[in-house]
């Protein structure tokens, strides 16, 4: 059983703060492509899902001159840092299990290498999804942070992923009680 809903997470000022710096449709859009990809890796969905959702939240916007520097952004940024920290801080707050936010925190901090140094780096599978699903939704110069959505598509889109995610995590409940019913 979740004690924390992908909408808790979404609806949570702190989330809606951060996400509408880093782009609420891309945010979205990743959180749905983690739903989908966590199936092939074996994942948990609601993990997945709340990573991806969650995967920008460190973003900081880099400016000169008043205008957007892309490549201001891809030489300094830490976002990643950054988002892993206030992830986890924002999902202790609201309930998460303390092991599952330090799970999703550090799916967050892996999804991009773009502040490491040269090297490669060993995913787990929770970290590959994460990765995969915001990869899936790139644009050129970082066009898919800015990507626009309304308000109440945004959260219907999420409280149907809270539903998919619910289904995958209980279908193992009704497989056992079908094979209850037969012995």
């Amino acid at each position: 059983m979740r004690t924390v809903t992908l909408e808790d997470v979404f609806t949570h000022p702190t989330t809606q703060k951060y996400l509408r710096r880093s782009g609420i449709a891309h945010a979205i859009q990743v959180a749905e492509n983690a739903y989908l990809i966590s199936k092939r890796f074996k994942v948990n969905p609601d993990l997945a899902t709340k990573a991806a959702l969650l995967h920008d939240v460190g973003h900081y916007t880099w400016y000169k001159n008043g205008q957007w520097d892309y490549n201001l952004y891809k030489e300094n940024d830490i976002h990643a840092i950054k988002g892993a920290n206030r992830a986890h801080k924002l999902l202790i707050e609201i309930g998460e299990e303390p092991r599952h936010a330090k799970e999703i925190a550090i799916a967050i901090l892996l999804h991009t290498d773009s502040y490491l140094p040269d090297g490669y780096l060993h995913l787990n599978p929770l970290q590959q999804v994460v990765t995969l699903a915001d990869e899936a939704d790139e644009e050129v110069g970082g066009n898919h942070h800015y990507k626009q959505i309304d308000d109440t598509i945004a959260l219907e889109r999420i409280r149907v992923l809270d539903i998919k995610i619910d289904e995958v995590l209980h279908e193992p409940v009704k497989q056992l009680n079908k094979m209850k019913q037969i012995f």
